[in-house]
């Protein structure tokens, strides 16, 4: 079986650099067919070469931290009994979040153990937002990815091989395993428990003491002190000092009022002219 896959990716690798030999070949004909001196065209041919192979070593060394960050991962989510400190946590998301931001489509078992990481420290607005994407985005499933990147496609590569062969890497197949195996069973748990505490943590949203305040001071069943002394009435349970408040303002309202009305009442001048003038007799 080892033989055979051996074979295949053999076959496979003499595929792609024939593939590459041959375009070579036909655009180097056709530069010197319109007359571009053959010098160039092999400096052009060179140049294309070492690009191609930077690019794929960026892509391989991309991949290859990827694998590192799953068994950095794995070692600190798994229940045994290992002490982390904060800084070798915070380097590991950070390993992580550089993955996923230059990658154009990171794997979906990064944002678990993100999630995963930033759950362990505490951070439940990091762990909701890779959780969630992994747990509630369609577009996150391994299946809907049609047309994968260079980079993609180099790291599928690799994870089938060490899938196929787990002997050859066995430390990075059990940490994907692991992660694979806990993306299944706790990403929903691990999202609903960083939401509860969201929302248990946030601040209870209470009626200012000024709105409070507005509402009737002297107010009885519904029904104000106001309305018990305008109807005549008793109210249910009165407060002896509001009541007395309210009942001297009545009454002060309306002997202010009876003043006014009665006509056997003499204004203040009269009054004083009569005084003045019975002193004087």
């Amino acid at each position: 079986m080892g033989e055979a896959n051996e074979n295949t990716s053999l076959t496979r690798s003499v595929r792609n650099k024939g593939q590459y030999l041959l375009a070579f070949g036909i655009i180097a004909s056709l530069l010197v067919v319109v007359n571009i001196p053959i010098f160039i065209v092999f400096f052009f041919g060179v140049f294309a070469y070492f690009m191609a192979k930077m690019f794929a070593a960026g892509s391989k060394t991309r991949t290859r931290s990827i694998f590192e960050f799953y068994l950095s991962a794995h070692e600190i989510l798994r229940n045994d009994l290992r002490h982390w400190y904060g800084f070798e946590i915070n380097e590991t998301i950070s390993r992580g979040e550089r993955i996923i931001k230059e990658m154009r489509s990171a794997p979906p078992l990064v944002h678990y153990a993100l999630g995963a990481l930033y759950n362990r420290i505490g951070d439940h607005s990091g762990a909701v937002r890779h959780l969630s994407y992994v747990a509630e985005n369609p577009e996150s499933f391994e299946s809907s990815v049609v047309y994968p990147s260079v980079e993609l496609r180099s790291y599928v590569n690799v994870l089938r091989k060490i899938e196929r062969e787990p002997s050859e890497a066995p430390l990075t197949s059990a940490a994907v395993r692991a992660l694979e195996r806990g993306r299944k069973l706790k990403a929903d748990s691990l999202l609903q428990e960083s939401r509860s505490i969201i929302e248990k943590s946030r601040p209870e949203i209470k009626e200012p003491e000024s709105l409070q305040g507005e509402q009737e001071p002297h107010s009885h069943n519904g029904t104000s002190l106001f309305e018990h002394i305008e109807n005549g009435t008793e109210p249910v349970e009165p407060i002896a000092e509001e009541r007395k408040s309210v009942t001297e303002h009545y009454e002060e309202k309306r002997s202010k009022k009876d003043r006014k009305n009665d006509p056997a009442r003499k204004p203040i001048v009269e009054v004083l002219h009569d005084i003045y003038d019975r002193n004087i007799q």
